[in-house]
């Protein structure tokens, strides 16, 4: 018996779009007015959408700003494989790209909304566990492309280490944009880094 794939409907194509521009202006919110401005009625009406709509697809606060930044973490993601084939060959230029890639994740308003949701969780209880495990997947699948990309050979003593400290540099980095536009200072930072990332990860033999 052949089997067909499902086709969607137009109640389901528009059910599909009334989440994601949920998803959009609640990232766009979080971003702007952080948590406590950022109620489900501000959003729903920045996406054009009843209260009761969001609430259908999303029953509580906390389900629409965690997927939210799930969501926009994972199109991020997504955008920075999709030009993975327009990287140097491995070398310090790969290296140097790579790490640019990298910090680009943690900058920018994205960045700022999953910020709010960070301290927000930090005394919400309902968000925290949430949070921490988005946190734990973003974390994991981040480092896979980092090690992907770099050509990161981690049985090496240091490699693993030195990844992790791209992400976590990368992440401070992002931090220090927040206020004032860090760019001058941090393209310096990024250049002086991906020169001792090279060194560990392609050691210049004696």
């Amino acid at each position: 018996m052949t089997s067909h794939p499902a086709v969607r409907t137009p109640q389901q194509d528009r059910s599909r779009a009334t989440r994601a521009r949920l998803l959009a202006a609640a990232v766009d919110c979080l971003a702007e007015l952080g948590w406590q401005g950022s109620t489900v009625a501000v959003v729903a009406e920045r996406a054009g959408v009843s209260r009761g709509a969001a609430q259908h697809h999303f029953p509580t606060r906390e389900d629409l700003f965690t997927a939210a930044v799930e969501y926009v973490t994972a199109e991020r993601l997504a955008a920075v494989r999709t030009h993975a084939d327009d990287l140097p060959a491995a070398g310090p230029d790969r290296t140097r790209a790579v790490v640019d890639m990298i910090v680009r994740l943690y900058t920018g308003p994205d960045f700022r909304a999953a910020l709010h949701l960070w301290t927000a969780a930090a005394t919400e209880e309902a968000l925290r566990e949430r949070i921490v495990a988005l946190e734990g997947r973003v974390g994991r699948e981040a480092h896979r492309a980092a090690v992907e990309f770099l050509g990161a050979d981690e049985t090496r003593p240091g490699v693993r280490e030195s990844v992790q400290a791209t992400l976590d540099l990368a992440r401070g980095l992002g931090l220090a944009n927040l206020l004032t536009d860090d760019s001058v200072r941090r393209s310096g930072v990024i250049g002086q880094w991906a020169g001792l990332l090279e060194s560990t990860l392609r050691p210049v033999r004696p």
